[in-house]
Formats: structure tokens, C-alpha cells, sequence
């Protein structure tokens, strides 16, 4: 029997609704067996990594998987820049696509919050009435003081986001989506599958949000360039919230820094992408219902032949590349920075400053809350 199999077994039997997930990475060792462990206990059942230019280790766990029979991973194929697109164009010629039921493009920051049934994505479908796309609104969750990086799960140590429904003062928030095998597909977008313009609205798929409404009609359409990722999330996470863990800790964020992304090589991440996801008004700790079985999924994966020292060695690194960063002078600086800085976003800390009102302090400050 295959390991796929194994895993279509363990979450219901051989018929068991077929989910592959699809992401890329650069650097995310100390988080892989999190989030493979977590989307195994929603019911994915299929995984596709693309990496590229890891110094980690995370391309070496992710073949040690995928020797395991957990995982697929492949080299990033992009030449250029575009690596989580061309990555998924990619991914559409593989057999563990081919034959998902169900495709979720997500990046190992990002957990879905399950609130229905047995709070797994088959639940979720089922709530949402088995449409041919969900798309599931962001919450950014804050850094909320946590300044070293610590090897314990990612979603037990971060708690605090902004209002569920407003994110720097816009009602519209991105989306991740679930695409089912007979969506009419053009082409996947890293936050939404896209059909051609040209379809005929009596064939455009049945699309619903994360309370199994149909999505706005513009952004069904991507009518407006600029609501092609994000819709209103008011009423929009009855059955599910997209749990974004975009900052972690400090010591990880400049990590991330001097990494990049999947999308843009040697991005900069300045204080103003920080300040708008550290907003810490809104404490959801709902996904812990995960913890128990999470850890013991955890402790499975690491118990697999050479997991664990990867994992220990991926920590390490992370931990050398912080000490290595702040031997410089700007990443001392970018720190300093950070750390004085509050938990609103640029343009509701410059609304306060015009009315003469004071500004929440950091949490890093003495006596902050």
C-alpha cells in the first residue's frame, strides 16, 4: 500500500475525498513539520512543495519526506522571479494535482480555522454546500511582543489580530480558495483560481466565501483589478477564518527579512508591512482545539527516519541567521525599530497624531499590555 494511501486510509478510507495542498518555500525549515502535520489533521491528504535557494536545510526535510511518502517536492522551476506562479502554472502537470478532488494553494504561514463539524475541510465543504471554489479571508495575527523564536507551535504562541471584519481600515481582505477538480479553470492564481472572461454566466462555478455565501459578483469576475484577491469579510467566516501568521516572532521576521519571498527575490520588509499586520485589538484563540492532536501528529512526523534532526538543525540555522543579522548595524536598527513601534497601522497612527491623540504603546515597551 503507498503512503498516499496510508494517509486516504487514516482519514477515511480508501473512497476518501482526495486534497492536495500546493505551496512554495525559501527558509522555512523550523515550520514545515507544523504545517504538514495541521493540514494532515484537516484532511489533506496530498502535499506538493516547490523550494528554491533554501540555506536551511528545508529543501533537505522536504526530500526526507518525500522519501517518507508524506510529501511531493520539486525544484522551483521559475527562471525569473515569478516563482509561486510559475510554480503553480507547473503543478497542473502532476499526477497529485490531476487527481485532487480538491486543490488549496496556501503558504506554510497561513492555517485554516475550521469551525464546523469535526473541523476539517470536508466539513467545511459540506457547511459551505459543495460549491467549486471557497475563498476564505485573512486575519492577520500580531507579533504581539514575542521577540525570540521559540520551537513550539506557531498557532499556540500567537493570539492577538486585528478586528475580524476591518484590516487598516479597509471592510475588503485577501483571500486564499479551495478549488474543486471541475472548476472551469483558466488558470490558478496563488489567491484564486481565474476562468476565462468569456464564459457564458450560466457556466461560471458555483463559488461561495467562508459561510457558504456566494462570493461579491465582481469578485467572481475579477471585474476590478483592485478586488480580484479580497471581498468584504463582514458575515464572510462562519464556517472557517484563514489564520495568517505573517510576522511570527521578531527574531524570525528579520530571518524573513533577509530572505525574501516566494514572489519578489531580496524583498525588504520595512516597518510599514510590520505595523499593519501587529495589530493586536482582537484576541481568537479558537484554533487551539487543534493543540492535542496537533502535538501528537507533530511527534509522528519527527519520528520518521532522520525528521527530527532536520527539524533541530533547521531551528539551529534559523537561530544562526538571526545572530549573523544582528552582528550588522541596519538589522540592529531595523530591530530597534520594530520594537518601538506601535500596533496601528501607518495611516490610523497619522489620524491620531492629527487629532493630538497618543499612541498605544509597542508591547515591548515596559507595562504594555
Amino acid at each position: 500500500m503507498t503512503p498516499q494511501h496510508q494517509q486516504a486510509n487514516r482519514a477515511g478510507g480508501d473512497d476518501a475525498m482526495r486534497v492536495t495542498a500546493v505551496t512554495c518555500v525559501k527558509n522555512e525549515g523550523p515550520f514545515l513539520i507544523e504545517w504538514i502535520a495541521f493540514h494532515r489533521l484537516l484532511g489533506v491528504t496530498d502535499f506538493l512543495f516547490y523550494s528554491n535557494d533554501c540555506s536551511d536545510g528545508t529543501d533537505r526535510m522536504l526530500d526526507a519526506l518525500a522519501k517518507a511518502g508524506i510529501v511531493r517536492h520539486l525544484p522551483n522551476p521559475a527562471e525569473g522571479r515569478g516563482y509561486q506562479m510559475e510554480a503553480l502554472k507547473d503543478s497542473r502537470h502532476h499526477t497529485v494535482v490531476q487527481e485532487a478532488d480538491w486543490v488549496w494553494i496556501a503558504d506554510v504561514d497561513e492555517f485554516l480555522n475550521i469551525h464546523v463539524g469535526n473541523h476539517t475541510i470536508p466539513a467545511l465543504i459540506e457547511a459551505c454546500g459543495n460549491p467549486q471554489a471557497i475563498s476564505l479571508n485573512f486575519q492577520f495575527f500580531a507579533n504581539d511582543g514575542v521577540e525570540a523564536f521559540e520551537d513550539l507551535p506557531v498557532i499556540e504562541q500567537f493570539n492577538r489580530s486585528h478586528n475580524p471584519d476591518i484590516w487598516c481600515g479597509e471592510f475588503a481582505i485577501e483571500v486564499k480558495s479551495l478549488i474543486r477538480k471541475d472548476f472551469p479553470l483558466q488558470y490558478y492564481g496563488a489567491h484564486r483560481p481565474f476562468f476565462k472572461s468569456k464564459l457564458a454566466p450560466k457556466k461560471r462555478p458555483q463559488w461561495s466565501d467562508g459561510s457558504g455565501r456566494p462570493v461579491p459578483h465582481k469578485f467572481l469576475v475579477a471585474a476590478n483589478a483592485r478586488r480580484i484577491r479580497k471581498f468584504p469579510a463582514f458575515g464572510a467566516r462562519r464556517f472557517a477564518t484563514l489564520n495568517h501568521y505573517a510576522l511570527r516572532s521578531l527574531d524570525s521576521y528579520l530571518v524573513k527579512n533577509d530572505r525574501g519571498d516566494v514572489n519578489r527575490e531580496h524583498r525588504a520588509f520595512d516597518d510599514t508591512y510590520w505595523r499593519e499586520r501587529n495589530d493586536v485589538a482582537h484576541e481568537d484563540r479558537s484554533i487551539h482545539r487543534y493543540l492535542p492532536r496537533l502535538r501528537a501528529e507533530i511527534a509522528a512526523l519527527k519520528a520518521l527516519p532522520g525528521i527530527a534532526a532536520l527539524h533541530d538543525e533547521a531551528c539551529a540555522r534559523h537561530r544562526g541567521k538571526r545572530d549573523e543579522l544582528l552582528a550588522q548595524e541596519d538589522y540592529r536598527a531595523m530591530k530597534a525599530q520594530l520594537m518601538a513601534a506601535g500596533t496601528l497601522c501607518p495611516d490610523e497612527e497619522a489620524l491620531l497624531a492629527s487629532l493630538g491623540l497618543p499612541l498605544p504603546p509597542s508591547p515591548y515597551q515596559e507595562g504594555a499590555t
